[in-house]
């Protein structure tokens, strides 16, 4: 008699929903006859009669053991007695579990490679099934691909599992198995299938006929070892396809590698919890990192049973892969995530998530304050140190937000500019390696996501940073300059000034009470009609075309972006806007200036690919 799947000594079988043991197991043996099982606690006498639980001929046998209860470990027997009543080739099993099975899946930072100095101590009721199909207490690492069967994994079949050089190995699997016992009091067993460095397309279910030479095919093969049966799916990956070919087809490629595995596994409702990938340093574009974090975020609309457990808080310990320390951390997040997903609100809260978005005025400073508000948070939110992450790009770059602030469910970003002039788009965690550090009373962090556009589409230029500026001119009353200006008659030379702010605080300051003028021209393709966005900090006078539009003789720091909108008509063809601005007494820095086309429904403007002036 000779055991190929199902039943192997140090092993969790996995359970029922009614908490005990349906476990099918197969074998070769050349005695036919009726197959007998009897179990016992390990310590303790036999229990009962041997009982048939199922049949060998032919070289085989099969059964199922069924009634075991959640627990152990467990000593069982197995033997065949034909109809003579003759026993043959019995078998013992022995220290076996009966529990919950998992499997572990993905790429490097599920197979781990955080530093083993922080590695969990194993525990007994926490067992993994290692890479050369034999059942242990789980100890990291978990994932032992230089001794794996699978080809696929490169491994060396029979090398010892215990000849670990390397210093890494640490993932989230341990620290996940035995937050779970801890919750529950059932015993853990984790399936390891990860492989470092692997795309969808090489975990694509298509190439389960492969077997062992697939990914998909291995893991299929290491499952039906066990029995066909888990309670659920740990998944990290996504990094490797952070590309423009791949980012495209990962939604669509995740749907049909969960739906493959629930059919495979024969659970139309397995629970599967993956990890959002969290940062890496050095990476060539943020792109598609970004677009792989904001699809991953959005799979729970997609795949019913799932959820994605944010992880771009968490510390790294080279470029790409997430400290041992941290990795312990992740996998309690996982267990909690996955109890949700299992048990339901009674065993706590679904991983946070954006809930809804406001722009309201600060009363202190009259300036625009975006409200973030989030779903799921446990307790209040919370960061070491200042709060980090959150920021709004605007057409032109970046918004001025001067500080985030926490309340409750809430991160308030107050910004430099009014509420009505607040558009673009809303980020937490947006490039390859931001520091993010918001996380709720559990140690949960906030979700990577972007781009979410707030305010109302408008159809603004960038800022305006080419300009002519004319010399410092002696000083006149901005009220006493012409109503009619030749801008032709003065002497202007071109000026790029390096950020929106066209900033000569310096030389101002030096000059003391003097005139400058500074000229924008543009060109219409089409008739428009617009409004010049500018800001100021002294008095100021304005023409267009020529003619004096604007006076503001008591204009004063600070300059606020967008703080006066002065209606244009633009006809097809070229234009200027002049702007004279009094130093006042060396005071004044300079302007802001940037044009919004105002005559486009919002339809038009989300659509996009409409004019705007070329300066």
């Amino acid at each position: 008699m000779r055991i190929e799947a199902g039943l192997f000594s140090h092993m969790v079988m996995q359970r029922t929903r009614g908490s005990v043991s349906q476990q099918r197991f197969t074998g070769a043996s050349t005695a036919s006859g009726a197959v007998e099982v009897r179990w016992r606690a390990e310590g303790k006498k036999a229990r009962g009669k041997w009982r048939c639980v199922g049949r060998a001929g032919n070289g085989k046998f099969s059964g199922c053991l069924r009634g075991i209860p959640v627990g152990g470990p467990y000593h069982i027997e197995l033997r065949i007695r034909d109809r003579g009543g003759q026993v043959f080739g019995q078998i013992e099993v022995r220290d076996v579990l009966v529990g919950d099975v998992w499997i572990l899946a993905g790429q490097s930072n599920m197979e781990g490679v955080g530093w083993r100095k922080h590695a969990l101590p194993p525990h007994p009721m926490v067992r993994n099934f290692y890479m050369t199909d034999e059942w242990d207490i789980a100890k990291d690492p978990l994932h032992t691909l230089w001794c794996a069967v699978d080809p696929v994994h490169g491994g060396v079949p029979g090398a010892s599992r215990h000849k670990i050089s390397r210093h890494s190995g640490v993932g989230p699997g341990l620290s996940y198995g035995r937050e779970m016992f801890q919750r529950t009091g059932i015993p853990q067993g984790l399936i390891a299938c990860a492989h470092g460095g692997t795309s969808m397309a090489q975990w694509d279910p298509a190439l389960k006929k492969k077997g062992g030479e697939s990914l998909y095919g291995a893991m299929f093969r290491r499952v039906q070892k066990n029995g066909g049966r888990v309670a659920g799916i740990l998944w990290y990956q996504g990094c490797s396809d952070t590309n423009r070919e791949a980012a495209s087809l990962y939604t669509r490629r995740m749907i049909n590698l969960v739906r493959a595995m629930r059919r495979d596994f024969r659970d139309a409702r397995l629970p599967v919890v993956m990890v959002q990938i969290a940062r890496v340093v050095g990476w060539r574009d943020a792109t598609f990192w970004n677009s792989i974090q904001e699809q991953q975020r959005q799979l729970p609309r997609h795949i019913p049973h799932l959820a994605v457990v944010p992880a771009v808080d968490l510390d790294l310990d080279d470029c790409i892969h997430i400290s041992g320390y941290d990795q312990n951390r992740l996998g309690k997040r996982l267990a909690y995530a996955m109890r949700v997903l299992r048990e339901g609100r009674r065993a706590g809260l679904p991983p946070i998530e954006l809930k809804s978005i406001s722009i309201n005025i600060a009363p202190e400073t009259k300036l625009g304050v975006v409200a973030v508000r989030f779903a799921n948070v446990v307790g209040s939110l919370r960061a070491a140190g200042k709060p980090s992450g959150m920021s709004i790009e605007g057409c032109d770059g970046p918004l001025p937000v001067y500080r985030l602030d926490l309340a409750g469910d809430c991160v308030l970003l107050r910004s430099l500019i009014p509420p009505k002039e607040i558009n673009g788009e809303l980020w937490y965690g947006r490039g390859t390696s931001p520091y993010c550090n918001i996380t709720d009373e559990a140690d949960r962090s906030l979700p990577v996501f972007g781009p979410v556009h707030i305010g109302r589409p408008r159809a603004l230029t960038p800022f305006v940073k080419q300009l002519e500026i004319t010399p410092f001119l002696s000083h006149r009353h901005v009220k006493r300059l012409p109503g009619v200006l030749v801008s032709d008659s003065l002497h202007f030379a071109v000026r790029t000034f390096p950020a929106n702010f066209c900033n000569l605080h310096d030389e101002l300051r030096k000059a003391g009470s003097v005139l400058v003028y500074y000229r924008c021209r543009f060109a219409c393709e089409e008739n428009m009609r617009l409004h010049a966005l500018f800001g100021y900090d002294g008095p100021v006078k304005v023409w267009y075309d020529g003619r004096a539009i604007f006076c503001d003789p008591r204009g004063t720091n600070p300059a606020v972006v967008d703080s006066k909108a002065i209606p244009l008509r633009a006809s097809k063809g070229k234009h200027e806007i002049v702007i004279a601005l009094d130093s006042n007494r060396g005071k004044a820095w300079g302007i802001f200036l940037r044009f919004e086309r105002i005559d486009l429904a919002i339809s038009r403007i989300r659509q996009g690919g409409y004019c705007l002036p070329r300066f």
